[in-house]
């Protein structure tokens, strides 16, 4: 709701409005800003402005002759900077009655049928939990479960690891902050900072024809543009570290602008409320992008992102000391990931463009360990030394054939660069030996087309067929997609969706070595799966909707050994103990989502959410048995709430919170001949038979924003984990008591912030 506009601070709200599909502008289209009921024409290039807005919230509604009408739901405005939007519209194929105008925030990717969130920036930064994480923000979401002690998250009972993340349409290595050190694909926090990300897209299931080499979703992050009219700058500082981002025109007038962001971090401060060590962690990451429109050539985007992580601990000198095996390890472990790519979009004609992206990657971890013995002299134990550096390109041309048929059709081929040392210490004091080295380089390629039809108003269709080549080993990866969305009414709709998927394993597997030298998984195949999604929307109210989902995942051609439990779907760390890998293993992921969700409307929002689900495996010893992530029910409570303040009212205080409860993860019972053994065996015959009792979790957002006439300023304090619940990572041999324990930590971050947009 918009205050009075008497002395009261103001803003610009601008944007653009353009087809969906192709992009092109579309001119004369009609927008209405309500409450104050504003109404403007865009000019002949899309262009739109409403000036002198009071700070508030609005909603914007926009029609266009040919198209259908949409509507963007309260739009945030305050002072520190102006508020440009990028409105979508699709083309009309029915006559205007029976038209609905249906919000466009939080909307459906324009490709894919079901399983899918729009992740806007404006709720990004208000969900409690989040941390500024947009990793952690999607654990908010059905069918998907999170942790507390680290990033990792699983979608519908899957691996962290078999999720894709992609940015700016490239394939990015996980931007995670000391990543795979407690989890693969999973970290402190990401590198993403919601300073710079646009609108991103989350899909966890039956995914279009596009998005190849993704077993379990993608994670798809858009850059937003800077502004291209005036310089904007933003400066955070908290009790974790600072942030800084500044953007703005690079040449006033020629739409060309800038937006970049640093952060640096460090959790000395909050140490006492972390695990023993955690309090040395620093980290600091860089994101940026450059936009270029031209007359005749199109528009060119550079961007990127970077990040740099330090973490170490020494060994205790006194023996007496050591109750776990940590106490007499010292360890450093250096890691840094990056991507700088470049982007060019180029309108072939009215009903088709072109678009391609040129990225390079890195990744590269250092991780070794030194043991010392009892008489307190040190020796190798284990060493990690990788280096990944992959050219990817991305190019593809979309085309609308007419108001109802459209059609993507690209390649994704990524040229992966290796250097990988992997090395242990049989036994201790033994000389470290090579379980991988290897230094070349492979490639990924892939192609794909995907059609959308839409023979008539209330019926979608997606068709599509992605096509895979591993050249290391010429394996082959043919993917049929198809979905079809039917709408009921002008509020229901039923919408089924099948993809085949599949993605390669860890490139260190395929390279494992024999104590000969010889090479154990070269011919390893891509891990496949089928999905088959069936899911039911209702539009409850103008602000409400319920969505459910039923999903069958058939996993199929997965890495296990033979005659054991082990299977490549519970992997979880590195492993040194690598033996030869066959493609017979299978798994199953059944489930149920239903998640009711108010928008935010008149001060307040709330999303409720259930998932159930089973997640099961069979390894190469033929038995059926319980994933590591199986933990069958996760249920989410969203809420939050904002008030006008101040004596003029253009002053708002925003409390925001979020309940989890879910399942704890699997695990293998503790072998009894551990305590001789003075190490943690698991049973493995019986592998994942455990359970860790379920987690009840809490996270509040409490921020207070002071509009002045050319700045903002907000006050904020977010706390992760309110109820202080102490999270199980795994088991321990205390040498003192001589027995095995639950190992648990509690991780609370309360981080005390300010922030000033000018």
């Amino acid at each position: 709701m918009a205050a009075s506009t008497m002395a009261q601070p103001t803003q610009t709200v601008r944007g653009t409005v353009t087809e969906a599909i192709t992009g092109m502008p579309i001119p004369s289209a009609n927008l209405r800003l309500l409450p104050i009921g504003q109404e403007i024409a865009a000019d002949t290039e899309g262009n739109f402005i409403f000036t002198a807005v009071p700070v508030g919230r609005y909603d914007l509604v926009v029609t266009a002759v040919g198209y259908e009408p949409a509507q963007m739901e309260e739009i945030p405005v305050s002072s520190g900077k102006e508020v440009v939007i990028q409105i979508r519209l699709h083309w009309r194929v029915t006559s205007l009655d029976e038209i609905e105008i249906r919000p466009v925030t939080g909307g459906r990717h324009t490709s894919a049928t079901v399983s899918n969130h729009v992740l806007g920036v404006e709720a990004a930064q208000r969900f409690a939990g989040g941390f500024d994480d947009p990793a952690r923000l999607v654990t908010a979401f059905a069918g998907v479960s999170g942790n507390i002690g680290n990033n990792a998250f699983m979608v519908r009972g899957n691996s962290p690891q078999a999720l894709q993340w992609k940015m700016e349409g490239i394939e990015i290595p996980v931007p995670n902050h000391l990543g795979d050190m407690r989890s693969f694909a999973g970290g402190t926090v990401t590198a993403l900072s919601t300073q710079l990300l646009g609108n991103s897209t989350f899909l966890s299931g039956a995914m279009p024809a596009e998005y190849s080499n993704a077993l379990s979703g993608v994670f798809d992050l858009s850059l937003r543009n800077g502004n291209d009219q005036q310089y904007e700058h933003t400066f955070q500082v908290g009790v974790v570290g600072i942030d800084l981002a500044s953007e703005g025109p690079l040449n006033k007038g020629t739409g060309a602008s800038y937006n970049i962001n640093y952060r640096y971090s460090t959790l000395a401060l909050v140490a006492p409320l972390l695990a023993e060590g955690a309090g040395a962690i620093q980290y600091q990451d860089l994101s940026f992008k450059l936009h270029v429109p031209t007359r005749k050539a199109g528009e060119f985007s550079f961007w990127g992102m970077g990040l740099i992580d330090r973490v170490g601990a020494e060994a205790k000198r006194d023996i007496t000391e050591w109750a776990y095996d940590d106490f007499r390890e010292t360890h450093t472990v250096r890691m840094d990931m990056g991507v700088a790519g470049l982007t060019h979009r180029q309108q072939l004609n009215k009903s088709q463009y072109w678009k391609t992206s040129l990225a390079a990657t890195i990744r590269g971890l250092d991780y070794p360990i030194q043991r010392l013995d009892s008489s307190l002299n040190e020796f190798d134990k284990n060493a990690l030394d990788m280096r990944y550096r992959n050219i990817v390109l991305s190019s593809f041309i979309g085309t609308k054939i007419n108001a109802r048929i459209n059609n993507k059709t690209g390649v994704n081929l990524t040229n992966m660069q290796y250097d990988m040392d992997i090395r242990q210490a049989p036994r201790p004091g033994d000389p470290m030996q090579a379980v991988v080295d290897e230094t070349g380089s492979s490639n990924l390629l892939a192609a794909y087309t995907h059609f959308s039809f839409r023979p008539a108003a209330a019926l979608t269709m997606h068709a599509g067929l992605n096509a895979s080549l591993f050249t290391l080993n010429n394996r082959l990866s043919i993917e049929p997609r198809l979905g079809i969305r039917y709408q009921v009414t002008p509020r229901q709709s039923l919408a089924l969706a099948y993809g085949l998927h599949s993605r390669l394993e860890r490139l260190n597997y395929y390279f494992v070595q024999d104590p000969q030298g010889r090479d154990l998984n070269k011919e390893l195949d891509f891990t496949k799966a089928h999905h088959l999604v069936l899911g039911y929307d209702l539009r409850t109210s103008a602000t409400g909707s319920l969505k459910a989902e039923l999903y069958y995942q058939h996993l199929f051609d997965v890495p296990v050994v033979a005659d054991s439990s082990f299977s490549l779907l519970n992997q979880q760390t590195y492993q040194f103990d690598y033996a030869q890998l066959e493609n017979t293993g299978l798994g199953r992921n059944v489930g149920f989502e239903l998640t009711y969700n108010r928008g935010f409307a008149s001060g307040y929002y709330y999303m409720a959410n259930a998932s159930i689900f089973s997640s099961t495996y069979r390894g190469g010893d033929q038995v059926w048995r319980d994933t590591r992530y199986n933990r069958n029910f996760a249920f989410n409570l969203l809420m939050g709430k904002e008030w006008d303040l101040g004596r003029r009212k253009h002053n708002l205080l925003g409390v925001n919170g979020r309940i989890s409860y879910q399942g704890g993860d699997r695990y293998s019972p503790v072998s009894p001949v551990s305590i001789p053994a003075q190490q943690v065996i698991y049973d493995e015959t019986n592998a994942f038979s455990e359970q860790y009792p379920a987690a009840l979790t809490a996270h509040l957002t409490v921020s207070y924003r002071i509009n002045k006439k050319k700045t903002s300023q907000e006050i904020s304090l977010k706390i992760l984990n309110l109820t202080q619940f102490e999270e199980y990572v795994g088991h321990r041999y205390n040498y003192q008591t001589r027995q095995v324990e639950v190992q648990r930590e509690p991780v609370v971050i309360p981080n005390l912030s300010y922030r000033i947009d000018f």
